[in-house]
């Protein structure tokens, strides 16, 4: 790669205010960046999320199209039959510290599960792009649902693909959960934004129009590796228009943006040898929707392919060292064909 002709070069990330090392001295070719694992193996018998094994499932909160009579459906979202949150306790009073510093408060909060498809074999990057987009506003109504609680702070959707991504089930899925604090890398990477607004009059994502960072735009969406990575090709997909809130999307945009999703995970499925990977909406906090926080605060996708480990220097600082220069994995992911 062209990287690996470079010199080390330490980025700071404006949208999150960290730094990154990028040292071509660790880098390795494209093609070396391959998983080396499997996701789960596939074991349809046993699943409860297939179609006729809904019985086996915590409870329904709605499923699409919204008939819950019918045998056939498209989407499920369910409770998380594990929830690290309880719905069932009292939500927190306050978060105010104890005597010695430390704070506790009751584990009150939302874990839900969407369930992409009803066949086990069919994987979120299978569906076209108005499957990926009913999933995204399968997300958007759950959101609005749990968004009415005055108790929720923040709401994180996410999803894991392979074991160690951190998926328990094999069966295409993703999580929602809903949170009584902001956690602090959200508020970490809301000051960053508003800091860089408050210097240039720009939110910071806005700004990000590098065409050597990009992989592929839709109608209303930008697919890019940021210009500080913290991980070898990731990639952000970002809306075009300013918006601070994952759930303002719409119906036509959440349709162009399973496209784009789609599009980005066979590119990586395909450089990469279908790795594990993390995806995380990072949106802003529910309550913060006066007029001077918008401006600076624009939500987007974050994919993470698990390529490499995290050691005791990555723990011990926050910098992470990421082996492959954005602009190349930009340009070796713009350059993935994508058969038929």
């Amino acid at each position: 790669m062209a990287s690996q002709n470079r010199n080390p070069e330490i980025r700071k990330d404006a949208v999150n205010n960290r730094w990154v090392i990028f040292s071509p001295a660790r880098s390795r070719r494209p093609f070396d960046f391959k998983s080396k694992a499997n996701p789960n193996p596939n074991n349809q018998s046993e699943c409860p999320f297939c179609i006729g094994h809904e019985h086996d499932c915590a409870p329904e909160i709605f499923r699409v199209p919204p008939d819950p009579s019918s045998a056939s459906w498209q989407i499920r979202v369910i409770q998380n039959l594990y929830p690290a949150l309880s719905r069932d306790v009292a939500p927190p009073n306050s978060s105010a510290p104890n005597s010695t510093g430390d704070v506790a408060i009751s584990g009150f909060g939302y874990h839900d599960v969407v369930i992409e498809s009803p066949v086990h074999s069919v994987h979120l990057a299978d569906l076209d792009p108005v499957g990926v987009g009913e999933v995204v506003l399968a997300y958007k109504k759950r959101i609005d649902q749990l968004r009415c609680h005055d108790s929720i702070k923040y709401i994180q959707v996410f999803k894991n693909h392979g074991a160690s991504a951190g998926a328990s089930m094999s069966h295409s899925h993703s999580q929602i959960m809903a949170l009584p604090v902001v956690p602090p890398s959200v508020s970490a990477r809301l000051d960053s934004m508003k800091q860089h607004f408050d210097q240039t009059g720009r939110c910071s994502l806005c700004d990000i129009r590098s065409n050597d960072l990009l992989i592929d735009e839709s109608a209303h969406f930008i697919s890019i590796v940021p210009f500080a990575a913290t991980f070898p090709f990731e990639i952000w997909i970002v809306p075009v228009d300013h918006s601070s809130h994952f759930h303002d999307i719409d119906g036509a945009k959440a349709t162009d943006l399973g496209g784009l999703l789609k599009l980005m995970l066979r590119k990586i499925s395909l450089q990469l040898s279908n790795p594990p990977f993390n995806f995380m909406i990072h949106t802003s906090p529910l309550k913060d929707t006066s007029p001077a926080q918008l401006p600076y605060a624009h939500w987007f996708l974050q994919i993470v392919p698990q390529l490499t480990g995290t050691g005791g220097f990555e723990m011990g600082t926050g910098c992470q060292i990421n082996p492959v220069f954005p602009e190349d994995a930009a340009k070796v992911l713009r350059e993935v064909c994508i058969p038929g």
